[in-house]
């Protein structure tokens, strides 16, 4: 059991420092996702060890090694739903982010990517990006029949732009901290406090997220991603 929780206590910081960081950790629903990975982890071995064990047992080293290799099976299956599940790009999409993770791509619109920086997911952590509306009346067109049906426009790589090109757009979108400062007051003084920054100096958009949205706060000039709170910013 110690080393079952080991080796679940590593992958978990690894989820928290480099996938899942906070507090994307709970907007993407980390907390189910460590639930999964912990649960065959720390539970499915030393519990079939419990049952099965007994000392002079004939044939025990087998009945263990099974019961590793059942294991191992059971952890890398929770790791690869943990991977296929982790946030990926934080994207600017018309007035918003969305928060958009590895499983939301097709490979069929991963393959007819031109720009060199998105033609490959990103392994390390989440990174921010912008998505433009397509020129084409036939490709707009598709996007608007498909985000009927769920397929919205930041699920399309191909469309995608570095973020510091649409930032002028993400600052016209934006919204005084006004908001967020009457539902969470003490969040967004501690940032304002901790970063040196005066209220008119920050702005914020909402965050579109998997299991709780959150508001990203921007520079008012540059539009520069400074921080997430986890925030209700409708």
């Amino acid at each position: 059991m110690l080393l079952s929780a080991a080796i679940g206590g590593t992958l978990v910081i690894f989820m928290l420092t480099v996938w899942y960081p906070w507090p994307l950790f709970e907007a993407a629903g980390g907390s189910h996702l460590i639930f999964v990975l912990l649960g065959v982890d720390v539970t499915l071995g030393p519990l079939i060890t419990l049952i099965i064990f007994k000392t002079g047992k004939k044939g025990l080293k087998f009945d263990l090694t099974v019961i590793a290799l059942v294991q191992f099976a059971a952890l890398a299956y929770g790791l690869h739903t943990v991977y296929l599940a982790r946030p990926i790009y934080l994207t600017f999409t018309i007035d918003r982010f969305d928060l958009v993770t590895a499983k939301d791509f097709d490979p069929e619109d991963l393959a007819k990517v031109t720009n060199a920086q998105f033609k490959e997911l990103p392994l390390g952590r989440p990174r921010y990006a912008a998505v433009v509306v397509p020129e084409n009346p036939d490709e707009k067109l598709k996007i608007i029949t498909s985000a009927l049906s769920g397929k919205d426009l930041q699920m399309y790589p191909q469309q995608y732009v570095p973020y510091d090109q649409e930032a002028g757009n993400a600052i016209q979108h934006s919204k005084p901290l006004d908001t967020l400062l009457k539902r969470a007051p003490e969040a967004v003084q501690a940032y304002l406090k901790s970063a040196g920054r005066s209220q008119d100096s920050v702005r914020f958009l909402p965050l579109r997220a998997t299991n709780k949205d959150a508001a990203v706060l921007i520079d008012a000039v540059s539009g520069k991603p400074l921080e997430i709170l986890l925030v209700e910013p409708w």
